[in-house]
């Protein structure tokens, strides 16, 4: 390890890098790549060779731009906020000289916790400009998982959104040695804490306001000392495999370069242009994919990137805003997708019946659009008709009227659910990339195969070995897991390949079919493999379904699932039908939700073979949960720990019994715990 790490400050100084506090690894990433060669998809209007960090790309956009053209909007209080590309520059610069003033130095890494908002992306390009990584955490992680990332990054300073999100670091803080502040940007419930390592946002720029007046133009300097090979920010691994000692899932923290975050946009500017009239809806957590699209995406296309006031807002700020581009995980799109099943039940019978009518052809016309062929024109004129009656006032609900190009990425979305999207003419792809690797599949425009995760955008950055695993190479992987590179080292065979560990085949048209993770691929007793997912997501194509989880194996004589249903869709179904309930585990085990959700398993099993069919499921008694490590804060499934944690459950669905008693425990998110009594029934779907 000693020779690895002696290796990687090698490069550094090689590189002109003097960051000796973080060990990184550039000899499996080709740092050969010219960003220029490609301008003319990502941003012909800037030298990216000139400008080859995030901070000096933003730069040349205030330069251009200033005063005149807005950047960033955030409602607040009921209304719009505009920041130009001057007024946020003149932000980060204050932020950034407060954070050089209280000891900020190059290699530091910064932690934020918080809801989308531009004082997040002004801290995170404050931090970049000074040389430093930023680690974003989900709002919902509890007090272990802010130490894990915290701690085990060494960070030095915390921005925090709100009293919630300070408590859990004043929670840790006697196990956070290296923090020296934390910096929270709204004060409500904060006026009488007396830390001294706390501080607001507004005074962090005062301080910055006062540093500049000794210190000029330190900001433009520090500007110019980025390396395009310098990491720019931490991405989290989902953390389905491995816990801490405090029990929390182990992301491993993958660090990628400016050039690495830049040249990640390169297949998808190719294939989808973004103009600065754009706007970018930034819901999804900056922990996560939004470092890709509304915070790079929008530096080089330069369009204009919202936030809503809250997330419980979404549904109103969506349509105010009114995006042409958006990235929203398979969850979100299902639950979306739910809401539509929801409102059409409740909605009149006219609107049904054109419903009704007007989908068949929507999705006929979908399959012509998706594959690039011409429709009859009988077709397009009745679509037409359809998309004015039914398809756009749906679309404009959904706050996705304006919508040119939307991204799924994370856990797949099922066939049936992209191919409705696009029945309404909602132009959703699928992406496929991994945290360390970054983003190698897309769907281009006239060939979405709803079967892929996309098409290979270089063909010499990924491959399939002779196991069927997945494996990427090239100028967009990681710089090294921080403080584990023999972890990093692990991950790549002998001739640079990185293994994702996903299971997979590249067809004949240069698709990628993703299967599922390697270690879940189920054999069954008859030999027949599959893929657990893949049922999943059709599953999930109903609107009484939130979660599942498909059971299979070797040691088990069919096919099971474990269920949760949707708590308001399956509660106002109940209501309707005068079916009485009083909480979660009650509805859930109530013989009439058990007969909906019979019904979509009967559905699925139309596309199984006979000896991958469902036989048997339960409707859990609870909803999968983060808190409880049953799902990654991204939304995917700990399969390993879920049937560990549901052996009993299991073991029941595979036995004669027809009921499980439980005493479950639970764990809130403020760290207490507690047990819940009740039964689950076993459902029998084929005998």
């Amino acid at each position: 390890m000693a020779t690895e790490v002696a290796g990687c400050y090698q490069q550094w100084e090689e590189r002109g890098l003097d960051m000796g506090k973080i060990e990184i690894d550039l000899k499996h990433v080709d740092t050969s790549l010219d960003l220029n060669e490609f301008k003319e998809d990502i941003c012909p209007d800037l030298d990216l060779n000139e400008n080859n960090t995030l901070p000096k790309v933003m730069r040349a956009r205030v330069r251009q731009w200033g005063g005149e053209k807005i950047w960033m909007t955030h409602k607040d209080f009921g209304i719009w906020q505009p920041y130009t590309w001057k007024d946020c520059y003149e932000r980060i610069e204050l932020v950034h000289l407060g954070l050089v003033s209280l000891g900020l130095e190059p290699g530091d890494v910064v932690g934020i916790i918080g809801d989308n908002d531009p004082r997040w992306f002004w801290a995170e390009f404050a931090v970049q400009v000074g040389r430093g990584i930023v680690a974003g955490m989900y709002t919902d992680y509890h007090y272990a998982e802010v130490k894990y990332v915290l701690g085990f990054s060494k960070a030095t300073f915390a921005f925090a959104k709100d009293q919630e999100m300070v408590d859990k670091i004043v929670h840790e803080k006697d196990n956070l040695p290296n923090l020296k502040k934390c910096i929270y940007w709204e004060s409500k419930g904060l006026w009488f804490y007396e830390q001294p390592w706390l501080m607001s946002y507004d005074e962090l720029e005062d301080l910055g306001r006062e540093y500049k007046k000794s210190h000029p133009t330190l900001f433009d300097e520090n500007i110019d000392k980025g390396q395009p090979d310098e990491p720019a920010v931490i991405m989290l691994s989902s953390g389905t495999t491995r816990m801490t000692e405090d029990g929390v899932p182990r992301s491993q923290m993958g660090q990628m370069t400016h050039r690495a975050v830049m040249a990640n946009l390169i297949g998808i500017f190719k294939l989808d242009a973004w103009y600065p009239t754009d706007r970018w809806l930034s819901y999804l957590s900056p922990a996560w994919g939004e470092q890709y699209f509304g915070l790079t995406g929008g530096l080089l296309s330069g369009l204009e990137v919202d936030f809503p006031e809250e997330p419980e807002t979404i549904n109103n700020d969506i349509r105010e805003i009114g995006p042409q581009a958006l990235l929203f995980p398979a969850r979100l799109w299902e639950a979306r997708i739910a809401e539509v099943f929801s409102r059409l039940k409740d909605s009149s019978r006219f609107k049904r019946f054109f419903y009704n009518r007007f989908l068949p052809l929507g999705y006929k016309m979908a399959d012509y659009v998706m594959t690039g062929k011409k429709a009859p024109l009988w077709l397009s004129i009745l679509n037409k008709i359809g998309y004015w009656l039914v398809f756009r006032p749906l679309r404009d609900q959904m706050g996705l009227l304006h919508l040119r190009h939307g991204y799924n990425a994370g856990a797949t979305l099922g066939p049936e659910s992209l191919r409705w999207l696009h029945a309404l003419g909602i132009p959703v792809k699928q992406l496929y990339g991994t945290t360390e690797a970054g983003i190698h599949c897309i769907h281009p425009d006239g060939d979405i195969d709803y079967e892929t995760v996309g098409k290979v955008l270089k063909p010499e950055w990924i491959t399939v070995s002779k196991e069927g695993e997945i494996l990427m190479r090239g100028p967009i992987l990681g710089c090294g897991y921080l403080n584990d590179l023999g972890a990093w080292e692990k991950v790549f065979d002998e001739e640079g390949w990185y293994h994702t560990g996903d299971a997979g085949h590249i067809n004949e048209n240069g698709h990628l079919i993703f299967y599922d993770r390697m270690k879940d691929m189920v054999t069954m007793p008859t030999g027949r493999k599959f893929s657990p997912q893949y049922v999943e997501s059709r599953l999930k194509f109903s609107e009484f379904i939130t979660d599942c989880i498909v059971l299979g194996g070797e040691d088990k004589a069919f096919v099971s699932a474990i269920v949760t249903v949707d708590y308001a869709n399956a509660g106002d179904w109940a209501e309707k039908h005068r079916v009485p309930y009083t909480t979660y585990p009650d509805l859930s085990q109530k013989s009439q939700i058990y007969d909906l959700v019979k019904e979509e398993v009967e559905r699925v099993n139309l596309y199984l073979a006979d000896d991958i069919k469902i036989k048997k499921f339960a409707n859990l008694h609870k909803e999968f949960d983060a808190d409880d490590a049953e799902l990654t804060r991204s939304g995917k499934i700990r399969r390993k720990f879920f049937e560990e944690r549901y052996a009993e459950l299991i073991a029941t669905i595979y036995s004669d019994a027809e009921k499980y008693e439980t005493e479950a425990p639970v764990k809130y998110r403020d760290g207490r715990t507690g047990k819940i009594r009740t039964s689950v029934t076993i459902k029998t779907v084929i005998e």
